[in-house]
């Protein structure tokens, strides 16, 4: 076997896919102050991600008013907070609108699914623009998670940042999920979704049966000893490479990580609160890959805050054509598939997190890409909009009930307080107590700002 870097990974830890290969470190960042990190004020943040774009005008921000080509189908309904309305389709959000917060007035440029789903995620517009990727290309800005996971990489925490449960994708996989220029150590822990048992896994558990800790144990002895041989010339930070070892064999061991995987522990009431589902839907409801696991990634998400995972992504749906990209009969389905599971979920996980006493200290956040056209289509869809779309807040000290922004009558514009992904980001680091105008560097030296928006500090207690 040639000794390359990359076979020395995989004696190191055994083939197993690890994201944390620190050949991608880059060199400045290893060395930058933690500017503005401070006393966090949140110790979770939840993102999910309703890939494919929701219609805002059918949920959160109707237009009973306006002409029908536009109102759509659905009705309001009172909620519990009063003069707050929603859709129709959300009986369950209308019930717990005290405890989140909508921003009706958030809004882009990036009209395509992976440039509107990278600045959405990252708080940036891709350097490619607003396009579609049809080969693989290499992320640029880091997520949200890596960012965070980035600016308290001395706190020593197990697992700061994971993703469930796939890795979304268009044609390839969106490049906005990882650690972009801050390298691959700062890639989420990857958790896979296994929709025929309806269960949770991730390939760091999965080890060969004759690969024992030992094992792994012995092939990092070898790395280290060749590292201090100079045997790896090419690298110059071996103490660097001794973490990452460290923490990858921690992580093989954690017995607390690996419990919060085990979902089926829950009582089956729990688990049919966020929403258990059959093979198979009702006849006339259209099948997609992974709808089984909708309920269940957010019960996931709940236990893994519980096991002090800082930074939990849910990604909603994993294929672009199968996801909320209604282009075609929108209300059928919002109404039969995509909705109800949604407004589910969703209620049970505030109200779980906040019996639990955990919500105060989770930031919750969930929002789509993009929203829908004001104008319905002439398939009865509505097609993308990112010029003005919702999404919501909870937990984390927000404002309970309260509405931020406005978008005009139709629903195509802001006309108050216009929010961006930047802001958003922002407002994420700023919750940990982190600046957001900390500067970081790109593996160039080039310094970029962690986000270029402002946090929405009214919004929160």
């Amino acid at each position: 076997m040639e000794l390359n870097r990359r076979n020395v990974m995989k004696l190191a830890v055994g083939g197993l896919g690890l994201n944390l290969n620190p050949l991608m470190w880059p060199r400045h960042a290893l060395g930058d102050q933690q500017a503005g990190l401070t006393a966090a004020r949140i110790k979770s943040c939840i993102v999910i991600f309703y890939y494919g774009g929701p219609s805002h005008l059918d949920m959160f921000d109707t237009k009973p008013d306006a002409p029908s080509n536009i109102r759509g189908e659905f009705k309001p309904i009172s909620t519990s907070v009063p003069s707050l309305q929603v859709s129709e389709l959300l009986p369950a959000h209308a019930k717990i609108m005290h405890k989140i917060a909508v921003i009706r007035s958030m809004h882009h440029t990036n009209r395509l699914h992976d440039s509107a789903s990278t600045e959405s995620l990252t708080g940036r517009q891709s350097p490619q623009g607003d396009r579609e990727e049809f080969a693989p290309i290499d992320q640029f800005y880091p997520c949200h998670g890596a960012s965070v996971s980035y600016m308290r990489r001395d706190m020593n925490i197990e697992v700061p940042h994971a993703a469930l449960p796939w890795v979304f994708h268009n044609v390839v996989d969106t490049p906005c999920q990882g650690g972009g220029f801050l390298g691959s150590m700062y890639d989420p822990f990857q958790i896979n979704g296994d929709s025929a048992k309806v269960s949770f896994q991730a390939d760091l558990f999965t080890r060969r049966e004759n690969l024992s800790i030992n094992r792994l144990q012995e092939r990092r002895t070898l790395a280290k000893k060749l590292t201090a041989d100079n045997l790896l010339n090419s690298y110059q930070q071996p103490q660097e490479l001794d973490k990452l070892y460290t923490r990858a064999m921690n992580l093989i061991q954690s017995k607390r990580l690996a419990k919060a995987l085990q979902i089926e522990e829950e009582p089956l009431a729990v688990r049919e609160k966020y929403g258990l589902y059959p093979q198979a839907p009702d006849a006339g409801v259209r099948n997609v890959a992974g709808y089984q696991m909708r309920g269940q990634n957010l019960l996931l998400a709940r236990r893994l805050v519980e096991a002090e995972v800082p930074y939990v992504n849910v990604y909603d749906f994993r294929q672009q054509g199968q996801n909320w990209d209604s282009h075609s009969q929108n209300f059928k389905e919002h109404k039969n598939r995509l909705v109800p599971p949604m407004d589910k979920a969703y209620a049970a996980l505030i109200n779980d997190l906040d019996e639990r006493g955990l919500l105060d200290s989770t930031l919750v956040v969930a929002l789509g890409e993009f929203g829908r056209t004001p104008k319905i289509n002439g398939n009865a869809g509505r097609d993308h909009w990112p010029d003005c779309y919702s999404l919501t807040l909870a937990g984390g000290g927000i404002q309970g009930g309260a509405v931020w922004g406005a978008s005009d009558k139709i629903g195509a514009y802001p006309v108050q307080d216009a929010v961006t992904p930047a802001d958003l980001a922002a407002t994420i680091y700023w919750r940990f107590g982190i600046d957001p105008k900390t500067i970081i560097h790109d593996q160039l030296g080039r310094p970029h700002r962690l986000a270029e928006g402002e946090p929405i500090r009214k919004l929160f207690i």
